[in-house]
């Protein structure tokens, strides 16, 4: 089976290049199954119901989200009321919503997903992401085919660390929220799928999706600036990982980076 995971969306730039490429891209990689974190798919700042319908309507099967999560108040009845979008699992346990979700493929096959945040260089975790994923990645391992785990982190020891934890556990660990993708895809040593950040799918000729410009601005003076989303050349980041129908564990791995220009 084979699993594409897509990383940060980034306003409507990124909301329209999943509708040029996905379903272009599961028919040529034959994937089975679509997942994408939506964080900051409505401006940049949370998924509003509109963003998340409109992504349902390009293709993605199923939504992670991270630090961003409640940005907009549209995610709680979202959260409460959708099978197929989770938040951290390691949020507080009275936060609306669910940590963890099993989700169908195209084959037939059951796909646990878990969504967990870091702590490092972050605040909003209530335990640390490590425990509580593992516990969750057996339990699910034990009525799924395939575990997958979306870390939401900023450090890249601390998402290394995650992979290496959960390695021969989970099928692929994938981390998210940095919106730069990394070059470091490879299968640990017993047999997890794993690359440190998927990157972002957005506005290209950006920072962070955001209008560089404006960016640089408040680097160089230390003034206060509104952040802009970016215009221009779009961007689609994600991952494939190709896991093994009887043991869930990964056998291949491919970087996606997509530029409308090119």
């Amino acid at each position: 089976m084979r699993i594409f995971c897509i990383g940060d969306v980034v306003s409507a730039a990124g909301r329209d290049m999943l509708f040029k490429h996905i379903e272009d891209l599961k028919y040529k990689k034959n994937i089975d199954l679509c997942i994408a974190n939506g964080e900051n798919a409505s401006h940049g700042h949370g998924m509003a119901r509109a963003s998340y319908l409109e992504m349902c309507r390009a293709g993605v099967d199923g939504f992670t989200m991270g630090n961003h999560t409640w940005n907009t108040k549209e995610i709680i009845p979202i959260l409460e009321n959708e099978e197929n979008v989770i938040r951290p699992i390691n949020f507080h346990p009275s936060c609306p919503g669910s940590g963890a979700m099993i989700l169908t493929s195209k084959s037939g096959a059951r796909i646990g997903v878990i969504n967990t945040a870091g702590r490092v260089f972050m605040d909003q975790c209530h335990v640390s992401p490590f425990e509580i994923t593992a516990e969750k990645a057996a339990e699910l391992k034990k009525k799924t085919d395939a575990v997958i785990v979306d870390f939401h982190a900023e450090a890249t020891s601390e998402k290394q660390a995650m992979g290496y934890f959960l390695d021969g556990l989970a099928g692929a660990v994938f981390g998210t929220h940095t919106h730069v993708q990394t070059a470091d895809e490879r299968i640990l040593p017993k047999g997890t799928g794993y690359i440190t950040d998927l990157g972002m799918t957005g506005p290209a000729e950006s920072v962070l999706g955001m209008n560089y410009e404006v960016i640089v601005n408040r680097f160089v003076t230390g003034m206060p600036q509104k952040f802009e989303i970016a215009a221009g050349t779009a961007q689609l980041n994600g991952c494939i990982f190709e896991l093994d129908d009887k043991t869930g564990l990964c056998t291949g791995i491919e970087r996606v980076f997509i530029r409308n220009d090119r």
